[in-house]
């Protein structure tokens, strides 16, 4: 894992209440304030639970995914969008290395000022991953 979760500053508890981040040893971890009681969730249970959605939202849409990540990065050519898409297909097995490398913090900061949201429960499961503008499943 990096030095802080990966979400840090994102992950608020059902109350609302931003959860702090912390160190179990040299494990980063979200704390949830329960009633005066301090509950130091494992950040990589919370995070891998927030990468596995955001995975799950791209299956199926992984050739259209990579044409727009090609032609946003300048490299509209077959073989970059071969590339992108195997990696989109794999993605799962690019956790580890996000885990470790963790996020820009611009680009937590940018999260933040668009109302993404993690909200945990005090068990550390994740209840739901809020992003504005992101079309639901009713829509």
């Amino acid at each position: 894992m990096s030095n802080s979760p990966l979400f840090a500053g994102l992950v608020v508890d059902e109350n609302g209440n931003l959860a702090e981040s912390a160190f179990i040893g040299h494990e980063p971890a979200y704390v949830v304030d329960d009633d005066g009681f301090k509950r130091h969730i494992p950040a990589e249970q919370v995070d891998r639970a927030v990468l596995n959605q955001f995975a799950e939202m791209m299956k199926g849409s992984e050739d259209i995914l990579s044409k727009e990540t090609a032609k946003m990065l300048g490299q509209d050519d077959p073989f970059s969008q071969a590339m992108i898409q195997n990696q989109l297909k794999n993605i799962e097995q690019q956790f580890d290395a996000i885990l470790k490398t963790g996020l820009p913090e611009d680009m937590r900061a940018y999260l933040g000022m668009m109302g993404f949201k993690v909200v945990i429960n005090y068990h550390g499961e994740v209840v739901r991953v809020e992003q504005p503008g992101a079309i639901s499943d009713e829509e």
